[in-house]
């Protein structure tokens, strides 16, 4: 229900304006439905905008995937409307013409881009295109892909100028007063969110980056002033503010131990910036934006007698570990936790004193390699099966390879529940 009405925000958001205009407006119907077609695609964009900030009550609300699902849909849709509206309508403006046709363009490459490099869409179900991207982000590193997907700005300007430069449109007074309170309210929400509010963000200090095996670091970060209000299996956006080796683009890490002063986060190095990790000194003061994450809120809306089921691959398992650190004493957990090699599972000690303080509620399954179906088979009780709640955490390209093994071997989809943080 809660994503239902979220979704019907393309519907909402966009219908004041389209009421107002065919209230005032007088062409001819067909003319006038090109037109409502521009007017929802630009609406589109600037509620894409005001999504891509994140809203934290929101997230609370149906989650951060379902937002960035909505987003990247928004800036499909809004091309497809876009294209409609630009080759069945006209204007006796040149300027007019052009900036919508520039407007039209610039989203569609900015769209290209953002599916290939920021979705996960594509590029996360074949090997082949991640090789190819891996390879091209040498050049298009993170923060170039933020900068490019921000043009939606300049895109939305000459849109809105456009939209100024129209006879048939500036003529309506209180429509036009309408569009710019969407556009001016949209545009002053996101400048406070980027500009603003990290003044009211958590701030903290590097106390601890020591290294887990060959590619996994463990960070841990005192908090400074405020405290942190996270649930367990939240995650963080991380921005590292005084390290020039490091930089500071923000990026998400899922808490893998947390108190109200202190905040630990297991992360595996397999990109450019995590790469670098390495370099990050102790002392290092640190941004964090959040706490963002609804595991625990789902856990809590479970049958407390249906069992468990946490699936962590490498360092993906750091939510989980939270999460089986809160619940271990009060429910039945099945914990499956894939590792590289032997040495890869660093917090076996830690789940061995979880599961020995349980009473039994706990079972822990470690292998090295995925998880097949084969072993599923096996190591899953029917009971799991039917009734369980699975919580998938990873790389990506495993975490849908591990949700479709589950649909196969009986696992309802509505019981399956994974955080993919690519926009």
């Amino acid at each position: 229900m809660r994503k239902l009405l979220f979704w019907s925000l393309t519907v909402l958001f966009p219908l004041p304006l389209v009421l107002t205009y065919d209230a005032l407006a007088t062409e001819p119907e067909q003319l006038k439905f090109y037109i409502f077609l521009g007017l929802i695609a630009y609406t589109w964009w600037l509620l894409a905008i005001a999504l891509s900030t994140r809203p934290r009550w929101l997230e609370r609300f149906v989650g951060l995937p379902a937002i960035y699902g909505l987003h990247g849909m928004l800036g499909v849709l809004a091309v497809i409307s876009a294209y409609l509206h630009s080759n069945n309508s006209y204007s006796p403006s040149r300027l007019a013409r052009h900036l919508g046709d520039w407007g039209f363009y610039g989203s569609l490459t900015v769209l290209c881009y953002a599916v290939f490099f920021m979705s996960g869409w594509i590029v996360d179900r074949s090997r082949l295109l991640q090789k190819t991207k891996n390879l091209l982000e040498t050049v298009f590193r993170h923060q170039v892909s933020v900068w490019i997907h921000r043009l939606n700005l300049l895109i939305v300007a000459m849109i809105w100028l456009h939209a100024h430069l129209l006879l048939r449109v500036n003529q309506h007074f209180p429509f036009m007063v309408l569009l710019d309170l969407y556009t001016v309210s949209v545009l002053s929400f996101y400048a406070w969110k980027k500009w603003a509010a990290p003044d009211t963000y958590l701030m903290g200090k590097v106390t601890a980056n020591d290294p887990l095996g060959e590619s996994t670091r463990r960070l841990t970060i005192d908090l400074e002033g405020n405290s942190a209000s996270s649930q367990p299996g939240d995650f963080f956006f991380l921005s590292f503010q005084d390290s020039s080796a490091v930089g500071k683009e923000w990026h998400p890490f899922s808490v893998t131990d947390n108190s109200r002063r202190a905040l630990t986060f297991t992360i595996r190095q397999h990109g450019d910036f995590t790469g670098r990790l390495d370099n990050l000194e102790l002392g290092s003061r640190v941004r964090l934006e959040g706490p963002f994450g609804r595991f625990e809120s789902t856990i809590q809306g479970h049958d407390r007698e249906a069992p468990l089921v946490f699936v962590g691959m490498g360092a993906g398992v750091a939510p989980l570990l939270s999460l089986t650190a809160a619940h271990h004493t009060t429910r039945n957990i099945h914990l499956l936790w894939a590792v590289r090699r032997p040495e890869d599972a660093y917090y076996g000690n830690v789940l061995e004193a979880y599961q020995a303080a349980s009473g039994g509620r706990l079972k822990i399954t470690t292998k090295v390699g995925r998880f097949r179906r084969s072993d599923l088979d096996k190591i899953l009780t029917a009971e799991e099966i039917t009734d369980g709640g699975f919580f998938i955490v990873g790389p990506n390209p495993a975490v849908l390879a591990s949700q479709r093994l589950l649909w196969r071997i009986g696992v309802s989809p509505r019981r399956i529940h994974q955080e993919r943080l690519t926009m």
